[in-house]
C-alpha cells in the first residue's frame, strides 16, 4: 500500500462565502487598508463576527489589486508536516516565485523573498498550540517583506512575541471592542434580515434595537440569535423585555429556541451532522442516510441557520459546496445530541470514521474511531498505516492517537507496541519511553518481530539519556542478533551503534555500521538517520561543505520541503542548522532553529538541546538582544535541572561564560566557569566525542578566559596540548578552534608576528570549507587580528595567488567591521579627557552598548525610540571625543564611567 498523500481541502483554502445579511464593518475595513504593519490580530471569543471582518477585509484588499490567501487552520495543522504543505500551498496562491525544478518549496523563505504586496489570512489560530508551528508563524512575521502581511483570527492571545512588535508598531489589534456591532450595524442587521427573510418579518421599532443592542452589548451571534427568535415571536410578545444578559447561557437559550422550531427532518440533520468540522454532502449522508443531504444543506444556507457556506468546490463529496456550522451554534448542537442522543454519538463517529476510510482519508477516519470510542476499529486503521506514518516521522499524531487508546487493548495488536514506544520516544522523550517499554513486554515478546524490534530501541534509548557506556554494551548483544529479518530494525540498531561507537572514538568502526545500515534499510527515517550521522562525522573531521551537503540531503529525506519538521527528522535538523549557522547564513539558521528547538526540547536529546539553545543564544547576542540570548540559557539550564542532565546544565554555564567574557565582566564570567566545573563530568567528556561539545569544553573555555583576563602564555600550553591530541585523532574542526584560539593567545602575549602567522594558517584551511563563526565568535579580538593579517597579506605572493583565500578574506573584513581603534587613538584618561560631564541617560546607553545590544534592543529596553538611542550616541561620542561605538566603550571604561 502506498503511502497517504496529504491531501488540503479547498474549504481550507477559501474564506466563508458572504450571506445577503452581512453588514459591512466599513471602519475596521478602512482602518486596516490603511495600517503600515507587519501583523493585524482579530482577536475575541467566538461569535463576535472574526471570519466574517477578515473576510471584508480580503475583500478591500483584493479590490485594491493586492494579492491575499486564505488558510483556515484545525487541530490537524499542529502537525508541522501538514501545516508547512497548507501554507505552501496558500503561498503558491499569492503568486509567489514557483520552486526549481524537482527542487522543494520553502513556503517561509518564498514569502519572505516576494516582493509584490501580498496579505495571509490565518483563521481559527487559536488552535494551533505546536511550539514548532508557533515558531514556525513567529519567522514568517519577523522575515515579512516590506509589502507584505499577516492578518490572524483567534480567540485567544496567540505566543508569537506580540509585546515586541507592539513596542515597534508593526502590530495592529482588533478587538472585541472593535468587533461589537455599534448601534448603526445593528439596526443595519436588522434592515438586511427583514428584506430577506423567508416570511413577513416586523419593523423593530427604534427603542426596541436601542434596548436589544444594549442588552446584547453588540454581541454578534446574540443578536443574530435574537433576530431568529423575534422572526417567530414578533415584536408584541415581550421577547425583547425580557431577554437579558450576553454571556454563553444566552447563546445556548437562543439556540435551543432556534433548534426548537426547526422540522423533525431538520433538526436531527443538525444534531447528527454536528460531530462533523466540515460537511459536504456525501460525508453527510452518511451521517443521515434516510435525508436528502444536499437538498437540506442548500435549505439551511439560504436561510442563514448558522451554516456558513465555504467557497470552492467542496473537495470531497463530488456534490456541490461544503459547509460548516458557527462555532457557537455547532458547541450547543453537540451538547444537544450528548444529552438526547447519548448512544447517537458514537455511532455517528463511527459512521464518519467509515466514510473517511472509504475516501482513503485515513488520519480523520482514525480521529472519529477514536473520538467514537471504538479502539479496536482505531487499532485496526492503524494497523494499516501507522508504521508508514512512521516512516512519515508524524510522531506527534501517532502518539496523540496512542495515548487516547488503554494500553491493555494495545497489547492485543502486539505489531503496533514498538511504533507506539518510537512515537513516544520523539515525543515525550527516551525516559517515557523506556518506562512503557519496560511495562509492555515486549523485550520478552513470543513474537520473534516485537522482540526484535524493542531489543533495538533500547541502546537508542540509553543513548539518548547519556547513557554511552551503558548503551555501547547493550547494543553489542543486540548487533548479535542480526540480522532478524526485519530491515527497518536492523538499520535502527545499525544507525544507534554509529553513534555510539562515534561517541567512544572509534571512528573507523562508526563508519562500518553506517555503511552497513545503508546497505540494509530504505526506509526514510533510516536513511535521515545515515546521512545525518555521515554528516555529523564529516562535520567534526572539518568537511563542514560535504557535511553540509549530507544533512541538508537527511532534513529533506521524507517530505519534498525545505526545513523539514516532523519529529524524526529534528535529530538532522539541529545539525543543519549548526551548519548553517557556521557559514553565517543567520536568518536561515534562525528559521531553522524556530521549527527544530521546540522538538529537540520536547524529545530531550541532550547534545541537541545544548546545540539548539546555544546557537540561539549566539544569534541573539549578534543582533544585540542580550535578553534573549540569556533567556535561552537560562531555559537551557532549567531543562538540564529538570531533566536530571548535569552536562546540559554545564553546557548553558559554559555558554554563559563564554557571553560574560565577550561582554568583557572577567569575574562573572570566571564564576560562572566555575559553576560549571564538574571535575567527573569533564573526564568524561575527554573520554567521549560528544557532539555539543566538540568546541565547547572545560579546558577550552579556561584557555579562552586566561587570554581575555589571565596569563595567555599559560594557556598557550594548553592549547598545544589540547590541538596535539585533536590532531592525533583527526578531530580537524576542533583544531582549527584551538588554532584561533592560539593565535588570539600570541597576540594577547605580544607576540604579533606569531599571532598573524598562526591565523594565517587558520584561514588558509577555514577559506576551503567555508567556516566563519567559528572564527567570528571569538569576538573583536579575532576581528583585529584579521585586519592584521589581511595588512600583511598584501605583500604575501600565496594570499595574492589564492582567490578563495582572497574572496573569504574580503568576505570576513567585511563581517568583523572596520579596524578597531588602538590604545594611541584614545584619549589619555583623565578628568580632562572628557569635553562635558555625560548624562545618566547617556551612562546606560552605554553599559547597554558594552554589553553588546542593538540599537533597536536599546530602544525598546529603554522605552525610547530608535532615533533616540541614535542621538544618545552622537552625544557621547562627541562628548568623549570618540570615532566609533568600540572607541566609545574603550574610553568610558579607561575612565571608569563604566566597567
Amino acid at each position: 500500500m502506498s503511502p497517504p498523500t496529504p491531501r488540503i481541502l479547498e474549504t481550507k483554502l477559501n474564506p466563508p462565502a458572504a450571506t445577503a445579511t452581512q453588514v459591512p464593518r466599513t471602519a475596521i475595513r478602512e482602518e486596516i487598508a490603511a495600517a503600515a504593519v507587519k501583523l493585524v490580530l482579530v482577536r475575541a471569543p467566538a461569535g463576535f463576527g472574526k471570519t466574517t471582518a477578515m473576510a471584508q477585509i480580503r475583500e478591500r484588499m483584493e479590490a485594491q489589486g493586492i494579492a491575499t490567501a486564505w488558510l483556515t487552520l484545525d487541530r490537524a495543522d499542529n502537525d508541522v508536516s501538514r501545516f508547512l504543505d497548507c501554507l505552501a500551498e496558500a503561498a503558491q496562491r499569492l503568486g509567489v516565485d514557483e520552486p526549481r525544478a524537482n527542487g522543494p518549496f520553502d513556503a517561509v523563505a518564498a514569502l519572505a523573498a516576494h516582493d509584490a504586496p501580498f496579505t495571509l489570512f490565518l483563521d481559527d489560530f487559536e488552535v494551533v498550540q505546536e511550539p514548532a508551528v508557533l515558531g514556525l508563524v513567529r519567522e514568517i512575521v519577523e522575515h515579512l517583506p516590506r509589502r507584505g502581511q499577516l492578518v490572524i483570527g483567534s480567540r485567544g492571545l496567540p505566543d508569537l512575541g506580540l509585546g515586541r512588535l507592539r513596542a515597534r508598531g508593526q502590530l495592529l489589534e482588533i478587538d472585541t471592542d472593535r468587533l461589537r456591532f455599534s448601534l448603526e450595524e445593528t439596526s443595519a442587521f436588522f434592515g438586511l434580515r427583514m428584506a430577506h427573510a423567508k416570511q413577513d418579518m416586523q419593523t423593530l421599532p427604534a427603542d426596541l434595537l436601542s434596548q436589544l443592542h444594549r442588552k446584547t452589548e453588540g454581541w454578534v451571534a446574540a443578536i443574530w440569535l435574537a433576530s431568529m427568535a423575534l422572526e417567530r415571536h414578533g415584536t408584541e410578545t415581550g421577547f425583547v423585555e425580557r431577554f437579558s444578559g450576553s454571556d454563553r447561557a444566552v447563546a445556548d437559550y437562543l439556540a435551543e429556541d432556534v433548534l426548537a422550531h426547526q422540522p423533525p427532518d431538520i433538526r436531527d440533520f443538525l444534531l447528527r451532522t454536528s460531530i462533523l468540522r466540515q460537511l459536504d454532502a456525501s460525508v453527510c449522508q452518511a451521517l443521515c442516510p434516510r435525508a436528502d443531504c444536499a437538498a437540506i444543506l442548500e435549505r439551511l444556507a439560504a436561510s442563514n441557520l448558522f451554516l456558513t457556506p465555504v467557497s470552492g468546490d467542496g473537495g470531497d463529496g463530488g456534490n456541490g459546496g461544503a459547509w460548516r456550522y458557527h462555532s457557537l451554534f455547532a458547541d450547543f448542537l453537540r451538547a444537544r445530541l450528548a444529552h438526547e442522543q447519548p448512544g447517537d454519538t458514537a455511532r455517528l463517529h463511527l459512521s464518519a470514521a467509515g466514510w473517511y476510510e472509504s475516501h482513503d482519508r485515513p488520519v480523520p477516519a482514525i480521529d472519529h474511531a477514536i473520538e467514537g470510542g471504538d479502539h479496536p476499529y482505531a487499532l485496526a486503521l492503524l494497523d494499516s498505516y501507522a508504521a508508514q506514518f512512521l516512516e512519515q516521522g508524524r510522531m506527534r499524531m501517532l502518539a496523540r492517537w496512542f495515548s487516547a487508546i488503554p494500553e491493555h487493548q494495545l497489547r492485543e495488536h502486539p505489531f503496533l507496541q514498538p511504533i507506539a514506544l518510537w512515537a513516544t520516544c520523539f515525543t515525550h522523550g527516551p525516559w517515557e519511553a523506556m518506562r512503557m517499554l519496560d511495562q509492555s513486554g515486549c523485550l520478552d515478546s513470543p513474537i520473534a518481530e516485537v522482540r526484535a524490534s524493542a531489543h533495538t530501541l533500547v541502546p537508542l534509548l540509553l543513548a539518548m539519556q547519556d547513557r554511552h557506556d551503558e548503551a555501547y554494551e547493550v547494543g553489542r548483544q543486540s548487533l548479535a542478533r542480526l540480522p532478524t529479518g526485519l530491515p527497518f530494525a536492523d538499520s535502527v540498531l545499525l544507525n544507534g551503534m554509529a553513534h555510539i561507537l562515534a561517541v567512544r572514538g572509534d571512528q573507523h568502526e562508526a563508519r562500518r555500521m553506517l555503511e552497513a545500515a545503508r546497505e540494509r534499510g530504505s526506509s526514510t527515517f533510516n536513511r535521515m538517520y545515515t546521512e545525518s550521522l555521515a554528516g555529523l562525522f564529516d562535520l567534526h573531521e572539518g568537511r563542514l561543505r560535504q557535511a553540509t551537503a549530507r544533512l541538508r540531503m537527511a532534513v529533506d529525506s521524507t517530505h519534498a520541503v525545505s526545513y523539514n519538521h516532523s519529529h524524526g527528522n529534528a535529530w538532522a535538523g539541529v545539525l543543519y542548522a549548526g551548519a548553517v549557522y557556521e557559514t553565517n547564513q543567520l536568518v536561515q539558521a534562525e528559521h531553522l532553529l524556530n521549527v527544530y528547538l521546540p522538538l529537540a526540547r520536547d524529545v530531550g536529546l541532550p547534545d541537541h538541546m545544548i546545540l539548539s539553545h546555544v546557537m540561539r543564544s549566539r544569534l541573539a547576542f549578534h543582533a544585540g538582544d542580550i535578553d534573549a540570548a540569556f533567556q535561552a540559557l537560562t531555559e537551557l539550564e532549567y531543562l538540564g535541572h529538570h531533566r536530571q542532565l548535569p552536562r546540559v546544565v554545564a553546557g548553558a554555564k559554559l555558554e554563559r561564560s563564554r557571553m560574560l567574557l565577550l561582554q568583557g565582566n572577567g569575574p562573572a564570567s570566571r564564576d560562572e566557569l566555575a559553576r560549571a566545573d564538574d571535575p567527573a563530568l569533564w573526564e568524561r567528556e575527554r573520554r567521549q566525542r560528544l557532539p555539543a561539545h566538540d568546541l565547547d569544553y572545560m579546558a577550552l573555555a579556561r584557555a579562552r578566559w586566561d587570554i581575555a583576563f589571565g596569563d595567555a602564555r599559560a594557556a598557550l600550553d594548553v592549547l598545544d596540548a589540547e590541538l596535539h591530541a585533536a590532531l592525533a585523532v583527526a578531530h580537524n574542526r576542533r583544531a582549527l578552534k584551538l588554532r584561533v584560539l592560539r593565535a588570539l593567545a600570541l597576540q594577547a602575549a605580544g607576540d604579533t608576528a606569531a599571532a598573524v602567522k598562526e591565523i594565517e594558517t587558520v584561514l588558509q584551511a577555514a577559506s576551503q570549507e567555508g567556516f566563519v563563526r567559528l572564527i567570528l565568535d571569538e569576538g573583536p579580538a579575532v576581528g583585529a587580528l584579521v585586519h592584521r593579517y589581511a595588512l600583511a597579506a598584501q605583500d604575501a605572493p600565496a594570499a595574492r595567488g589564492d582567490p578563495i583565500l582572497a574572496d573569504y578574506l574580503q568576505r570576513l573584513l567585511q563581517l568583523v567591521g572596520p579596524m578597531p581603534a588602538g590604545d594611541a587613538e584614545a584619549p589619555a584618561s583623565g578628568a580632562d579627557a572628557m569635553k562635558e560631564p555625560l548624562t545618566r541617560k547617556e551612562i546606560r546607553v552605554l553599559q547597554l552598548l558594552a554589553e553588546g545590544y542593538s540599537n533597536s534592543a536599546m530602544a525598546e529596553k529603554l522605552f525610547v525610540s530608535d532615533s533616540t538611542v541614535r542621538t544618545h550616541l552622537r552625544n557621547i561620542n562627541m562628548k568623549l571625543d570618540a570615532k566609533s561605538r568600540t572607541q566609545a566603550v574603550a574610553i568610558a571604561r579607561r575612565l571608569g564611567v563604566i566597567r
